[in-house]
């Protein structure tokens, strides 16, 4: 994965602490101006035990450059990576750059590389509050030996201060399923979803062949079957929206991996959620199979299993499909404009 000019002057490989206690990770796309504002925040952190893992989705601009000048004579580390310590503080970061294959695919590999305890994605155009990690670890550290949570859910924010969430939470914190906060008590928008390493682990993003973009919501939905967390009424994470990401195409995104998408939908048709939930479900999941080649075999991976056709949903549901016809051609409209 590197050239060889690094390969033959490196010392032996890096040995990062054990006591990690969050993995922060990062997928980045060309985004090299943005990541000294990830850094700095992890430099400014008032709880410093973390690592920052930093996978490089085949960027074609100076990201490798200037993770190497945050890095403190950078050194072989596994997975055909490089690591070393923050120029400018105690915390290791780790990168290692990929073929160019998308976010989901950056989180699968980062959760095999992780060392914390907790997992943490943060965004290369986003950073997080000063005590992120210290506020996270402290509600942790309640329910750390209660098997029935995952994990620490907390609010994001813009960087003008305003939480994103469109509904607060009630009290100082509540416990519940991603998937129960979500379509059931409708709190709309995104928040920071921070699970244990080992389950991240166990729900991997599914990896189909063509296809660069799987639904973040997709893992957390899944989880949420065997896991709730303690989402506290905090701000850790402070994010913007760029013209050009993820958010801003989503649409168009979704269509151009529709296995992944039909993949999500099917699932959440089938989960414990409102009706109106479940039609919604089934709409987008022929609006997005309308756009998959039928000519074109399914290959992949998901969980474990190899996939060699797309998903199919209940035929119950088949009465959705000219819905979802008209929300596809609505679809080809706005991306005409």
């Amino acid at each position: 994965m590197f050239c060889a000019r690094f390969c033959v002057t490196l010392p032996p490989m890096t040995t990062i602490p054990s006591d990690v206690a969050i993995s922060v990770v990062t997928s980045t796309y060309n985004r090299a101006s943005l990541l000294r504002r990830c850094y700095e925040s992890l430099c400014r952190q008032t709880d410093k035990r973390l690592e920052w893992i930093i996978i490089d989705d085949d960027s074609d601009d100076d990201t490798q450059k200037v993770v190497f000048e945050m890095m403190d004579s950078p050194q072989a580390a596994d997975d055909d990576a490089m690591s070393g310590k923050a120029l400018d503080d105690v915390f290791f970061i780790t990168y290692m750059r990929q073929p160019h294959g998308g976010k989901h695919r950056a989180l699968n590999r980062a959760a095999k590389m992780a060392r914390g305890k907790l997992f943490l994605v943060l965004d290369s155009d986003d950073y997080l509050a000063d005590n992120a990690v210290e506020t996270i670890m402290k509600h942790y550290d309640d329910i750390a030996d209660d098997s029935r949570f995952g994990g620490v859910g907390a609010l994001k924010a813009l960087f003008n201060g305003r939480v994103v969430s469109r509904r607060g939470l009630d009290g100082t914190y509540m416990d519940a399923s991603y998937r129960f906060l979500r379509y059931n008590l409708l709190r709309r928008g995104d928040m920071c979803e921070v699970y244990r390493t080992e389950i991240i682990r166990a729900f991997p993003y599914p990896e189909i062949e063509g296809e660069f973009f799987a639904p973040e919501a997709l893992a957390w939905n899944s989880m949420s079957e065997h896991y709730m967390l303690r989402y506290v009424n905090q701000i850790v994470y402070y994010c913007e929206y760029l013209e050009g990401g993820l958010t801003d195409h989503i649409v168009e995104v979704r269509m151009k991996s529709p296995v992944a998408a039909m993949i999500h939908y099917s699932e959440l048709a089938g989960y414990d959620v409102p009706f109106s939930q479940k039609i919604k479900a089934a709409i987008n999941y022929y609006r997005f199979a309308v756009c998959r080649d039928r000519k074109t075999r399914v290959r992949g991976s998901y969980q474990g299993r190899t996939l060699s056709r797309p998903p199919k949903i209940a035929w119950y549901w088949r009465w959705t499909r000219p819905l979802g016809w008209l929300m596809h051609l609505r679809d080809l409209k706005h991306l005409r404009r």
